[in-house]
């Protein structure tokens, strides 16, 4: 049921023509606290788009629909719940993907620095099994030197 309208404010009398109702009508709504167009400095009511826009709805409801006040009061009401609710529900997610990325990151920063410390204890380990491996013959020789020593000295004690 959208009109097409034109931008800016609009009297009550013009609202009234756009969607066919009395003007007193619409002051009831305003009433009820249904609308709540803003004033001029005369105090004569001027309508925004937005207040269009609701005053369509509230007609909608109750001249297509059936719906009296009372049960227009509570549908703005719970869609306004709706609203808050979605509007706190995507906060909530919003902090939840914002926590799941900096946990994402610190456990990437983790699994660098874990690959990193492998990467050096890898070459460290490589390192020393190099200087072990050279070492180990030299230890042999040193041995048998010893134990020819060791040897040479028995024999001189049995002489």
């Amino acid at each position: 049921m959208k009109l097409k309208r034109k931008k800016g404010f609009f009297s009550i009398s013009a609202v009234a023509k756009m969607f066919s109702v009395h003007q007193q009508t619409i002051r009831l709504y305003e009433k009820e606290g249904l609308i709540a167009p803003k004033r001029s400095a005369g105090n004569t009511r001027l309508f925004a788009e937005e207040d269009v826009d609701r005053l369509e709805e509230v007609i909608y409801l109750t001249h297509q629909l059936g719906i009296n006040l009372a049960g227009v009061e509570m549908i703005f009401k719970l869609k306004q719940q709706i609203a808050k609710m979605q509007k706190d529900m995507n906060k909530m997610f919003d902090q939840t993907t914002a926590e799941l990325d900096r946990e994402t990151e610190q456990a990437k920063q983790l699994s660098q620095e874990s690959v990193k410390r492998l990467s050096r204890l890898k070459k460290s380990l490589k390192a020393d099994t190099k200087q072990t491996q050279a070492s180990v013959p030299q230890a042999q020789e040193k041995d048998q030197e010893q134990q020819e020593e060791n040897w040479a000295i028995e024999y001189d004690d049995f002489q």
